[in-house]
């Protein structure tokens, strides 16, 4: 794909791309794919699967009392547990707003470990890394932000939420649609949104203005960025997933790189006179 040529403008030392389709076929990659790098929050849907596969097991439950007095596991997922960003206190009541927060997800995790009786890093690699043979990711901290991986293990996870076979296709979909509608809240690195709309443990698209996916990019889309210049969109309407990891910090540089990109990749996915790409 000529649009992944992009990424060797941008200002970062290491960086690695890659396309994948609905019917897991490679698209296109450039950069070192088999390199692993740190995460950041992209740690974080491969942590909200491991927890959907939880609950299909049985070994918890969605509105089971987690975090907070009031809050529960769907809580957590969806950031509106009312646990401050990356302090175990307390900073507003569950379901009040939209509270990004780390300690959420660590919280998740300490709860998943108990139910199953072994480590989450451990949980995590039995029901999603294994079966899909994700041999870079490992998790080395926190649940929430403390991921390694590969572009190339990305593109496996992405095959997967476009075309799920670890969850049944119902809990994907309730999992990627808006979960406590109407919360407002901030989206790191973009501020303040009204209404500031997430999923089970993933970012979604909806119509946020200004978002770090491109403009082109269709209101289903949905996935993850990271503070270590990250990001890892899921576009069901182009039928593509995209994982992209850098070694240089989230800033004004990837605000201004990544949409162009996105728009780019679609464009070439799906050539129409509204968006062709001009290499």
């Amino acid at each position: 794909m000529r649009s992944l040529e992009l990424i060797d403008s941008w200002p970062v030392d290491t960086v690695a791309t890659g396309v994948v389709t609905a019917d897991g076929a490679v698209a296109g990659t450039r950069g070192p794919i088999e390199q692993a790098l740190p995460l950041a929050s992209v740690t974080k849907p491969l942590t909200a699967y491991a927890a959907l596969i939880a609950v299909e097991e049985g070994a918890i439950e969605l509105a089971e009392p987690a975090g907070p007095e009031g809050s529960t596991v769907r809580h957590l997922l969806a950031h509106a547990s009312g646990l401050a960003f990356d302090e175990h206190r307390v900073a507003a009541p569950p379901g009040e707003r939209r509270l990004y927060s780390n300690a959420g997800f660590e919280v998740l995790g300490d709860v998943i470990a108990k139910a199953t009786g072994m480590p989450f890093a451990e949980y995590l690699r039995q029901a999603v890394s294994e079966p899909l043979g994700l041999t870079a990711t490992q998790l080395l901290g926190s649940p929430a932000k403390d991921g390694v991986s590969s572009v190339a293990d990305l593109m496996r996870f992405g095959a997967e939420l476009l075309s799920p076979r670890l969850l049944a296709r119902e809990t994907l979909d309730e999992a990627t649609s808006v979960v406590f509608p109407g919360l407002s809240g901030v989206l790191p690195g973009y501020g303040h949104q009204k209404p500031n709309d997430w999923g089970l443990g993933f970012s979604l698209r909806d119509r946020k203005s200004p978002h770090w996916t491109g403009a082109h990019s269709s209101p289903r889309t949905f996935g993850h960025f990271g503070q270590a210049g990250t990001f890892l969109w899921i576009d069901p309407d182009a039928g593509a997933a995209c994982a992209t990891l850098t070694n240089r910090p989230f800033g004004p540089w990837a605000v201004q790189v990544w949409p162009t990109f996105t728009d780019a990749v679609l464009a070439e996915l799906s050539p129409s006179p509204g968006r062709p790409w001009q290499g």
